[in-house]
């Protein structure tokens, strides 16, 4: 990894610590350097002192240009060795141990085992410590983390969905994993829709119906999806193209191996939108081999059995988690939500094909 261009003086051991205030205040840091952007509407200022992370964050967060307001959300990353602290922290377990975490009086802290970074957030503020221009994913995911609070703070339901959208109108894609949802999505900007967000989308009922809002982050595809859709075929070079294509249909459907794919580069500027209008909601319940297409409409409240293609698990970077996902809470928000479940068998280009169909009629105002 690359070492960092400026960094921060080591911190002093802590005593036990009684605040997430006394972890900020130890640091004695400056972050002279500063990105305002605005992703989703969010006017989200981050301060460092590497110049090489806020370069990062700036190509990250390049189709989401600040507009000179005064922040919403102030995050600050202080890179330098992590902080050692005289705390307990409990491993989250359904993480595979990979987090572990500490609640204060006045916030959380999380401490990535892997990396070493360490995450304060709420009440007192939200900081990120340790090697954090070695490991600027993981800040952006922290920055996105605190970005997906304020939406939960807002009554938003977590889904476990892919979004796109045209103009106005959004349609979220569900279904269990390796249902093609992200397959689907692509193929949809593809034939000129927008993109929402990968896999994480946060539902807020509205006065007319239902809003959404994604995550800004690329999605991420195996060859399988990279081979069906041209606009992808550039992340993979032509000897790798090749010998993916040489495999059974079966086998590439499986293969897991999984490459970053940025929307602008692969589909052309101002194709990303985190926030939109929901119109409905395609659960993708097809299996290969199950024969043609069965699109039918319904409702979460109508067919609850489709909850479980949604629910999404808050883990430790939520304030309001570790929570399980509770069903009856999605059908309590969503129940009324129009569905669509695609039965029957894969078939990524009719779903497409119907999916264009109600996107396009939704943006136009028509039934």
């Amino acid at each position: 990894m690359p070492a960092p261009l400026v960094s921060a003086r080591p911190l002093e051991p802590l005593p036990m610590t009684a605040a997430c205030a006394d972890v900020i205040a130890a640091s004695r840091a400056t972050v002279p350097h500063v990105v305002d952007v605005m992703p989703g509407g969010t006017r989200l200022r981050v301060q460092t002192n590497s110049l090489p992370l806020a370069q990062a964050l700036s190509r990250h967060f390049a189709a989401f240009p600040g507009d000179g307001g005064q922040p919403d959300l102030v995050v600050k990353a202080v890179d330098g060795p992590s902080p050692e602290l005289d705390l307990t922290f409990v491993p989250h377990e359904s993480e595979g141990g990979k987090e572990e975490y500490a609640d204060l009086p006045d916030g959380r802290l999380v401490r990535k085992r892997r990396t070493g970074l360490l995450l304060v957030f709420g009440a007192a503020g939200n900081w990120i410590f340790g090697p954090c221009a070695a490991w600027p994913q993981q800040v952006i995911n922290a920055v996105n983390a605190r970005l997906a609070d304020r939406e939960l703070a807002r009554g938003a339901a977590l889904l476990h969905a892919a979004a796109v959208a045209r103009g106005e109108a959004a349609l979220a894609l569900a279904g269990l994993a390796g249902a093609g949802k992200t397959t689907l999505a692509l193929e949809l900007v593809r034939r000129g829709a927008d993109f929402v967000t990968n896999d994480r989308l946060f539902v807020t009922s509205e006065p007319n119906g239902f809003g959404c809002c994604g995550v800004a982050r690329p999605p991420r595809v195996n060859p399988g999806t990279i081979l069906g859709n041209d606009r992808l075929h550039g992340l993979l070079d032509p000897a790798e193209r090749a010998a993916y294509a040489a495999l059974p249909p079966d086998a590439l459907w499986g293969l897991e191996s999984k490459h970053d794919a940025p929307i602008e580069t692969c589909f052309g500027p101002g194709r990303v939108r985190l926030r939109a209008g929901l119109h409905a909601l395609i659960v993708l319940c097809w299996k290969r081999g199950g024969g043609p297409v069965d699109a039918r409409w319904t409702t979460l409240a109508a067919a609850p059995e489709l909850v479980p293609a949604i629910t999404k698990d808050l883990g430790v970077l939520f304030l309001a988690g570790p929570r399980p996902a509770d069903p009856a809470a999605y059908l309590a928000a969503l129940g009324e939500l129009p569905v669509l479940a695609l039965l029957g068998g894969t078939d990524v280009s009719h779903a497409a094909q119907l999916c264009q169909d109600i996107l396009w009629r939704a943006d136009e105002g028509r039934p």
